[in-house]
């Protein structure tokens, strides 16, 4: 492994010698139909028994999908928008989730997403909103409880609200750069710093679709330490969830 990873191994070892826990979890972008890299991180994460949620694009999924991850049952999936559409102007960030379209048009978007998953899945469908493009306006977060959400996960630090939030932290894609894989020394850099934060519940944040080498080879020496260290616990997000809403 590289430096940075023996730098990350360091502060394990020493927050295990400490007393200290790190929790992590996994949250994987843009599922639609099975492909090769879909498989590539089910083996992956199979392999280190790491548990994975997989946000879902409810206009573009279906049967296929579902049939596959029969035989995964380490990932959930949770709402990934409805069909990952971008209604903003030119001239503002991509949001599918905004305040572009009247509210009730896009709560019921949000409304036939969690309904057509959770058709296909069941109590595997976490009733858990992730925003494409991680942004949601928001008078949209205020409606989501009273159409079945129990949670919202975007990305960066979670902010209290009605419901539960259950973020991201840590994201493996340079979309501001290469668009593939970033370098080691900032992932790990990111990664000690939630550590040093005290971030309960540490988000890693993954688009399987869009992974180069280096961003398989990051996730896989990544899984590979953290879910063989004693300072390392996986969770999934549908455990983490029902410990913030208080789900029965």
């Amino acid at each position: 492994m590289s430096k940075p990873f023996d730098d990350l191994r360091h502060t394990l070892d020493q927050m295990y010698k400490n007393g200290q826990t790190a929790r992590f979890w996994l949250r994987d972008d843009d599922a639609e139909v099975p492909s090769a890299a879909l498989e590539k991180l089910i083996d992956m994460t199979d392999e280190q028994g790491v548990p994975c949620l997989l946000a879902v694009i409810p206009a573009k999924t279906g049967q296929a999908l579902a049939q596959r991850l029969e035989s995964a049952p380490h990932i959930d999936v949770a709402v990934h928008g409805w069909a990952h559409q971008n209604y903003a102007s030119p001239t503002e960030k991509k949001q599918e989730l905004g305040s572009h379209r009247p509210l009730q048009v896009v709560l019921g978007d949000a409304s036939q997403g969690l309904g057509v998953l959770q058709a296909l899945y069941g109590n595997r469908c976490v009733p858990l909103m992730v925003p494409p493009w991680n942004r949601i306006d928001a008078e949209v977060v205020k409606g989501l409880y009273d159409i079945g959400y129990s949670g919202l996960s975007v990305f960066g630090p979670e902010e209290p609200g009605r419901f539960a939030r259950l973020n991201t932290h840590v994201d493996l894609i340079d979309w501001r750069g290469t668009r593939g894989g970033r370098e080691d020394t900032a992932l790990v850099h990111d990664l000690k710093k939630a550590l040093a934060a005290g971030i309960p519940d540490i988000g890693f944040l993954t688009h399987h679709l869009v992974h180069d080498a280096q961003a398989w080879r990051f996730l896989n020496q990544f899984l590979a330490l953290s879910a063989n260290h004693p300072a390392c616990i996986w969770r999934a997000a549908s455990n983490i969830l029902h410990d913030r809403a208080g789900l029965a």
